[in-house]
């Protein structure tokens, strides 16, 4: 045990920190148990924080910044409030009631360190008191955040309550049911509050409240601006509330998943095999929903559907029935989670996902007979014949076909009817074409409907029982999914947990902070292929540089979606030292990447940028008259190579022609590529920077001469491009170039060893890390005030892989969705996790080493990254909301003019039928396991205008922001009408020479080690 003294204003609050060790609750002694001193705040009589008068003067962006910091202190005090609430009015009578409905030590379990939770939170409000007090001289708010919720005990607290809360739910419901006075007592309670909230609504705050924090901080730096010293403070503190915020998502999430096989292992006999293995400890629990399965007639027509609760652990799929028992009046109190009855388990290898219109191929490859999951007596020997069943809507593609072969004959019968010479009523040539038009017509809305289908019925093909002859028979269940989105996590978690069992991925990755154990979390990349590059064994060609070209296909089908890696191609460069360079081109519309292109360059490519087209703004700013013809505006790839050629190549769909050649100043080696809105920078060998402007057509002209920068003596190894400034590396150091005026504001030292040379660089949130050429460290620096703010050692990771081996050398950098890849010149691949949001990307926690790489130094390391149409992720509810006519055009426009990032923000808004405010819980909809209604701020007002409403103004307060869990994760814009966020597939791919497995149990061969060689890593779909 330890003392810590917080001064706050003139009083000392004494508070004793608990040992980790007390996080069980057992025991009958309460004080042994809560290791805080109990600190009676509302006794020393400290001020509430209230904020004065609005002084005068105060320009826009302070005026939203105190009403920010007015939204803070409102909700901080309705929070205090109602942990307060949790302790007088049910707490406190329950200890002391006679006789007792609920023991003390149960008492105990459910009001687990809620105590500890008031007391950071009362010291809290006397601290923001202090702040608000000289706000209109200070104005610094982030630094009182950094400090209070930085410390290890707050995590402690929190992180103890989420881990209790599912036990605390168990107990309250438990005790409603056997305990009839504990059911009044909880009745009485609720129904005497103001706002009828119930105990579960009250002890849920203490896991939103974070999650309310950040929206609040980053309302409040949008309207801090550059230079503000409180900027760094607020960064800081998002840093601090998104890591505390993770960290407790991710006990939630386990806690949830040990919750519910422990649930469905109770429903399983206990000799059984299954609950042998639900029992093991091996199995982790990747997704739960509640489905509702469907069964279907011969000829299509629905015959029955209830409701399924599916689990999807790593190595099984286990369907079940939903048994709810209890009273409702309960389930109103404290939600009651369901007990399941097992009704089948199938090992993940053997399911297949069939969508309609794919059955012929499933099984005629497989050479099974596809039986209906509630047939209990085989199919006719009529029918098995020709191995045809309708699941689903009714004879679709039958129909389809129909039209189709009736529209031919229709358009046989318009050319008769032309060659007639009299003139008919109703035979001619108008009433012909308007025949071939409703037909068409028809064909359209046919396929619509096989569209639908496919949206939300998730068909899985099992493997059954032999039929008497030995055939064996394969069993079709279909399950309606709640949404596409729901359906889109099915296919896509089926697809990846597959892979995820085989040999390179058992396990896939070493996590050190699980004190060595292999146990990697759910969402982390699974290496799906690996493919040589360069196959031409006469030239030993090496890897130079790759970047993803992202190319939406509207070819693919909608779980090939899911199940694809990122569409579009893989450009990877290289060669010779001195010789001929190399290109391939690789299409990613499929899950294995095949070579679409190869074609030689005269020189070694040394980097590969990728330009994406411009927006519509851009080409409205750039339509002044040019005297030459405009090259057309469209996505390029630009090569540069080792003798200062720089070639710009357009996309592989429009024959992948050379729209432009150029030569760097003196025929300098291109070290890297950049591009601005307006500018290309081109890093050179003899430490300048060339800056080609951009022409009317969107490229660069090649006759025109560049501006050249010069940075240093040494080469330029690495360009960083950010909003307003260019980052150049030359040496141990980094200019600062303004990105519109080209002029040089700043130089700074990166690292203090001369020898120590920048080569990479990469952004995110406010921050910058850079890797050298010697020494196993990265680096992180501020982008605003260039101060360095981090240092980490990789070596100390890499040495669980191959211990002993101190000289690591960074060799590539890469940041994707909170994830900070390093590649090292051992061959090896670390990830580190850094903060997503517009915080400082500090990195927070030890990682995860990958256990395959390359026998060499990892190149490169490239992100492929695709958005799924926003049209994708409609609900046929949401489409029958929207004019069929406007809906058609505008996305056949959309499609065709631009990419879908575009058309998710210019799609016309769908109409909001969802409740309205900020949905409170972690990222991957930790809350949304919880029992009960998913809590969001403003509810919508009652029909019967009885009971008040669940949350008040409390936490949403002045913002409108958008009803989705992700909106605080990827900070997006929305607005009140927003449509449907996009959901990105993500993949990783590194380069080097060779594969090699460091498991020391693995028995997998590395591959040659001369040969140049592509891993791909897919990354679950984050919904």
């Amino acid at each position: 045990m330890w003392r810590k003294r917080h001064r706050l204003g003139r009083d000392y609050i004494v508070v004793r920190s608990f040992s980790s060790s007390s996080s069980s609750v057992s025991g009958d002694s309460e004080e042994e148990e809560m290791g805080f001193l109990e600190v009676s705040v509302t006794d020393m009589k400290h001020p509430l924080p209230e904020l004065g008068p609005m002084p005068e003067g105060l320009s826009p962006q302070q005026v939203v910044r105190r009403h920010i910091l007015g939204s803070i202190v409102q909700s901080e005090r309705s929070y205090v409030d109602s942990l307060k609430r949790i302790l007088q009015d049910y707490r406190n009578p329950l200890m002391e009631m006679e006789p007792k409905v609920l023991s003390a030590r149960k008492c105990q379990v459910v009001f687990f360190r809620v105590k500890e939770i008031l007391q950071c939170h009362s010291m809290f409000q006397i601290a923001l008191s202090s702040r608000v007090a000289e706000w209109d001289t200070a104005e610094k708010i982030g630094d009182l955040f950094v400090a209070s919720f930085s410390k290890s005990m707050v995590l402690d607290v929190y992180s103890e309550y989420v881990n209790n809360f599912t036990s605390a739910m168990s107990l309250i419901k438990k005790a409603c049911l056997t305990k009839p006075a504990f059911l009044e007592f909880l009745k009485k309670r609720q129904m005497a509050s103001l706002d009828r909230v119930t105990l579960y609504g009250l002890m849920v705050k203490p896991i939103q409240r974070f999650p309310q924090f950040i929206l609040l901080l980053q309302d409040m730096l949008k309207n801090t601006p550059k230079g503000h010293p409180d900027r760094l403070s607020l960064q800081l503190a998002l840093t601090e509330l998104e890591t505390l915020a993770e960290r407790l998502n991710e006990q939630k999430r386990l806690a949830d998943q040990v919750a519910e096989i422990q649930q469905l292992t109770k429903s399983v006999s206990d000799r059984s095999s299954l609950n042998k293995l639900l029992s093991s400890g091996q199995r982790q629990l990747l997704l739960c929903e509640t489905l509702t399965e469907t069964v279907y007639g011969d000829r299509g027509q629905l015959i029955k559907s209830k409701e399924r609760k599916v689990f999807l652990l790593n190595d099984m799929l286990v369907c079940a029935n939903i048994n709810f028992k209890g009273q409702l009046e309960i389930s109103s109190l404290v939600p009651l989670g369901p007990k399941y009855i097992v009704k089948w388990n199938s090992a993940l290898p053997q399911i297949q996902v069939v969508e309609v219109g794919q059955e012929s191929s499933a099984h005629e490859k497989d050479n099974v007979v596809i039986q209906n999951v509630a047939s209990k007596k085989h199919m006719p020997t009529s029918q098995s014949s020709h191995n045809k069943v309708y699941l689903g809507p009714p004879r679709l593609f039958q129909e389809l076909q129909d039209l189709q072969k009736d529209l031919a004959v229709v358009e046989q019968i318009t050319l008769l009817i032309s060659t007639l010479h009299g003139t008919y009523q109703n035979l001619n040539m108008t009433v012909a074409q308007d025949w071939c038009l409703a037909l068409q017509r028809l064909m359209r809305v046919k396929e619509e409907e096989i569209h639908s289908a496919n949206k939300c019925r998730l068909r899985l093909l099992l493997p059954g029982k032999p039929d008497k002859s030995g055939r064996p028979i394969s069993v079709m269940v279909v399950f309606i999914t709640p949404s596409p989105l729901s359906k889109i996590s099915w296919v896509n978690r089926l697809h990846l947990a597959k892979i995820a069992l085989r040999d390179e991925n058992q396990p896939g990755w070493l996590c050190p902070e699980e004190d060595k154990k292999s146990k990697a979390p759910f969402w982390c990349p699974i290496l799906v292929c690996r493919l040589p590059a360069f196959s031409s064994k006469a030239l030993d060609l090496q890897l130079g540089a790759a970047v993803h070209s992202p190319v939406h296909s509207s070819l693919l089908g909608f779980s090939a979606i899911s199940t694809s890696l990122p569409q579009g191609y893989l450009w990877v460069g290289g060669g010779q030292e001195g010789a001929g360079g190399q290109v391939e081109i690789f299409s990613l519309n499929r899950a294995v990447p095949r070579i679409v292109k190869s074609f030689p360059v005269a020189s070694r490519v040394l980097c590969v940028e990728y330009i994406p087209e411009r927006s519509e703004e851009e080409k409205t700013e750039d339509s002044q008259p040019a005297t030459d013809p405009p090259l057309p505006a469209q996505p390029a790839i630009c090569l540069g190579l080792q003798d200062g050629t720089i070639l710009v190549y357009g996309s592989v769909d429009t024959g992948t022609q050379v729209l432009l050649t150029s030569k760097s100043p003196g025929l300098q080696p291109v070290l890297c590529l950049k591009h601005s809105p307006d500018f290309l920078f081109v890093g050179l060998q003899n430490g300048t920077v060339a800056a080609y402007s951009r022409n009317s057509g969107g490229l660069w002209d090649a006759a025109a001469e560049p501006t050249c920068l010069a940075v240093g003596l040494a080469p330029v190894q690495t360009l960083l491009t950010l909003d307003d400034a260019v980052w150049a590396s030359c040496g141990n150091q980094v200019t600062v170039f303004d990105a519109a005026t080209l002029k040089a504001q700043q130089t700074f030292e990166a690292h203090p060893e001369e020898e120590a040379r920048v080569t990479h660089m990469i952004k995110a949130g406010s921050g910058v890390w850079m890797a050298f050429s010697s020494g196993s460290s990265i680096r992180l620096f501020h982008t605003e005030t260039l101060e360095h703010l981090q240092e980490i050692n990789v070596a100390t990771r890499t040495a669980f892989v191959l211990p002993g081996q101190k000289n690591v050398r960074i060799t590539s950098l890469l940041i994707c969705q909170g994830l900070l890849w390093v590649g090292t010149d051992q061959g090896i691949v670390v990830l580190l996790p850094v903060p997503r949001l517009e915080g400082i990307p500090k990195i927070t926690g030890k990682g995860m080493v990958s256990l395959n790489g390359h026998c060499g130094p990892v190149e490169f390391l490239a992100v492929a990254l695709s958005t799924l149409a926003p049209d994708i992720l409609k609900s046929d509810k949401e489409e029958e909301e929207e004019p069929a006519a406007d809906s058609a055009s505008t996305e056949e426009e959309r499609q065709e003019s631009r990419p879908s990032e575009l058309a998710a923000q210019d799609s016309p808004p769908t109409q909001e039928r969802r409740k309205k405010g900020v949905l409170l819980q972690y990222r991957l909809r930790s809350t949304s396991h919880l029992p009960g209604q998913l809590l969001s701020v403003k509810e919508a007002p009652s029909a019967t205008g009885g009971s008040a409403l669940e949350h008040t103004e409390e936490d949403g307060s002045i913002y409108e922001m958008a009803d989705d869990p992700d909106v605080w994760v990827r900070s997006r814009p929305c607005t009140r009408d927003a449509p449907r966020k996009e959901i990105s597939s993500l993949a990783v791919i590194s380069g080097g020479r060779g594969y090699r497995n460091f498991n020391p149990n693995g028995k997998l061969p590395a591959s040659s080690e001369t040969d140049s060689t592509l891993l791909i890593w897919q990354v679950p779909l984050m919904l």
